[in-house]
């Protein structure tokens, strides 16, 4: 068999585990797997898999063969240091013949009596996603072919690790979003509630909403975006719902509970964004104060009026700008009357002009029950249309 056949061989022997990992394993099971399959393809052994932090600042150990201690000591490595950060650093593969007078920066390697390392850098459309790299006990000097092996593998490896990460990640922020997000508005005196929340198909987003009882007796109202998609914003989202929740404790005037929250963001968060709207609702639901970092005004309903946007002065985004000046606005809610809060994918087209979508929105939102209303808002402005962002809609009614 010549050297070519056997090299085509060989990495079908790894295709096969790649074709599976897409329909019935996680990231975990995958590299368990493929690492048994290099070992043997290879004879040799260790085989490793670091995958890059989120950060792109470390590699972090987390399928191992033959070496499992760098996966149960959580080993990591500076990009640019050491074997493998030498070899995610360049791109490129590195080999080392004599590991004790390499000088590597993983004493696990030396330890465990590692001799020759050879290493390739996973990179998937021109993103690295981490390093693979094999190990002897013993001195060898890696072939051209075997070489060209462990790169033809990490390619097709590094495109099936990215493919299953963001699967993974998907799922994880789904979950955590609807965590977040109530399952159904809680029951407040006086008023009628309904929500619709539906999914973006691009990606998760950062939309939420939130409603909750003040020890006032007052009622608090969120909705907000946070900027971003994946599990990076949902878990943004989390945070800042929190943290404006404890802040709406201490304060009843919504522009100091956003104030509040921007700084909170900026100090600890510094490349978060997101627009917030927060609305304190008095105890019989007579009146609404309001404050908006960058989040459209809602929408007003009353009975025998056209619906229309509250006449609401928005302020700078939550992270933008320090000490900036924020401001809350009264307004009446005469009985029978719906506020309809909303996030951007409701009335945002892409080529379109926002104003229009509002200006639909408008039309559709009625002074009746919420269920309702919240059919007819998203049968207007969503109906069989299948959009990449999230949308938010929630409607709130005074029933005395």
């Amino acid at each position: 068999m010549s050297a070519l056949a056997d090299i085509a061989r060989r990495l079908e022997n790894i295709q096969a585990i790649t074709d599976e990992a897409l329909a019935h394993m996680d990231v975990e099971e995958f590299l368990d797997a493929l690492l048994d399959r290099v070992r043997q393809v290879l004879d040799v052994d260790t085989a490793v898999v670091l995958l890059l932090d989120r950060q792109g600042r470390f590699l972090e150990a987390t399928a191992a063969r033959g070496i499992e201690e760098e996966v149960t000591q959580a080993a990591h490595v500076p990009v640019g240091k050491g074997f493998a950060g030498r070899v995610a650093a360049e791109r490129r593969p590195v080999y080392i013949e004599d590991v004790a007078s390499a000088g590597v920066f993983n004493p696990l390697l030396v330890q465990r009596g590692l001799r020759s390392l050879l290493g390739v850098p996973l990179v998937a459309g021109g993103t690295l996603v981490g390093v693979l790299h094999v190990g002897t006990l013993t001195t060898r000097r890696f072939t051209r072919d075997e070489t060209e092996l462990l790169q033809l593998a990490a390619a097709r490896v590094a495109l099936t690790v990215h493919a299953l990460l963001t699967r993974d990640e998907r799922a994880g922020a789904r979950e955590l979003q609807r965590s977040l997000v109530p399952a159904a508005p809680p029951t407040v005196p006086g008023a009628g509630l309904a929500a619709r929340y539906r999914p973006g198909t691009a990606s998760v987003g950062g939309d939420w909403y939130d409603v909750f009882s003040l020890p006032s007796g007052e009622t608090g109202v969120v909705i907000g975006d946070v900027a971003g998609h994946g599990l990076s914003a949902a878990v943004v989202m989390g945070r800042m719902r929190s943290a404006l929740r404890a802040y709406a404790l201490e304060s009843d005037d919504p522009a100091e509970v956003l104030a509040r929250l921007s700084r909170k963001m900026q100090h600890f968060e510094p490349d978060a964004m997101a627009t917030v709207l927060y609305a304190v609702c008095a105890p019989d639901l007579s009146e609404v104060r309001v404050s908006s970092a960058g989040h459209y005004a809602p929408v007003l309903a009353v009975p025998g009026s056209a619906a229309r946007p509250l006449d609401l002065k928005t302020d700078v985004l939550i992270g933008w700008g320090e000490d900036v000046p924020r401001q809350t606005t009264a307004f009446p809610l005469p009985p029978g009357a719906l506020l309809c809060f909303y996030t951007d994918g409701l009335v945002e087209r892409r080529g379109g002009n926002v104003m229009d979508g509002i200006a639909r929105l408008c039309e559709a939102v009625y002074a009746g029950p919420p269920e309702e209303v919240g059919a007819a808002v998203m049968s207007a402005l969503i109906g069989r249309r299948s959009a990449e962002d999230d949308v938010a809609v929630l409607l709130l009614r005074r029933t005395g």
